[in-house]
């Protein structure tokens, strides 16, 4: 059996964190999770868009978990790897040098993502 890697271990971890988190039954905060997904939905601005958006905030905002799950919803919204690295060429520009470690891990992430067959190369 195969040790998982980084990014399987974050799905796993993350599930059972959200389930905790939904377990403390608090009206407030399944209201701000429930405002999240409709976010994310459809609207003037197509869901993949979204995601790209989301993408860009997250690297800008250095947080590697959200980046894992943006690079994952844009992957599975049918954004290509040109398109991912090209939004997280904007996410450079905006947040400058600081970003550079968070896009290591985005690439990473892509790797991951490619080897799964979940995201398109072109």
């Amino acid at each position: 059996m195969s040790e998982k890697n980084r990014l399987e271990q974050f799905r796993e971890q993350r599930e059972i964190q959200n389930e905790k988190v939904m377990d403390l039954d608090h009206l407030g905060i399944k209201r701000f999770f429930n405002m999240d997904t409709n976010t994310y939905r459809d609207g003037a601005l197509p869901t993949q868009t979204k995601e790209l958006l989301g993408l860009v905030a997250s690297a800008v905002l250095r947080c590697n978990d959200c980046i894992d799950y943006h690079l994952e919803q844009c992957a599975k919204t049918d954004s290509t790897k040109a398109e991912i690295v090209d939004a997280l060429n904007v996410a450079l520009i905006v947040g400058g040098s600081i970003v550079i470690p968070h896009l290591r891990h985005a690439a990473e992430t892509l790797d991951f993502l490619e080897e799964e067959g979940i995201l398109k190369t072109n």
